[in-house]
């Protein structure tokens, strides 16, 4: 009796992991945006409370808007503060300094280089 009780306890385990590591891909382009914020703004918020910014922000979708200050084939960087990164090229034609909104996936704040990291990037307007 005891080993099947042992039995069960180790399937249960063995289901709720593999369920834990093999969920389901999230689609950003399709999600609402939790937060929309401009770039300076969330450079505030992280400015003044880092870790309570991070526990808000971690894995969220979020929209900001901001002037492209850099950018390359997958990569925008808004007001030099906000960097996006994107599953494939950019295939529009973009200025330099002219307003964007991104919506992306929040994945970290650089305090070395006082970056906003979002991937999984999507031009809205």
């Amino acid at each position: 009796m005891r080993n099947w009780i042992l039995l069960a306890v180790l399937a249960i385990i063995s289901i709720l992991t593999y369920n834990y590591i093999y969920q389901n891909h999230r689609d950003i382009n399709k999600e609402k945006a939790e937060y929309n914020v401009t770039s300076v703004e969330i450079l505030n918020k992280f400015s003044i409370d880092p870790v309570n910014s991070e526990t808000k922000y971690l894995n969220k979708t979020i929209q900001v808007i901001g002037k492209i200050s850099d950018r390359s084939e997958n990569t925008i960087t808004l007001d030099s503060i906000v960097f996006c990164q994107f599953n494939t090229n950019i295939s529009i034609q973009l200025k330099d300094n002219s307003q964007i909104k991104i919506k992306g996936r929040f994945i970290g704040y650089d305090d070395l280089l006082e970056q906003i990291k979002l991937d999984q990037c999507n031009i809205i307007n």
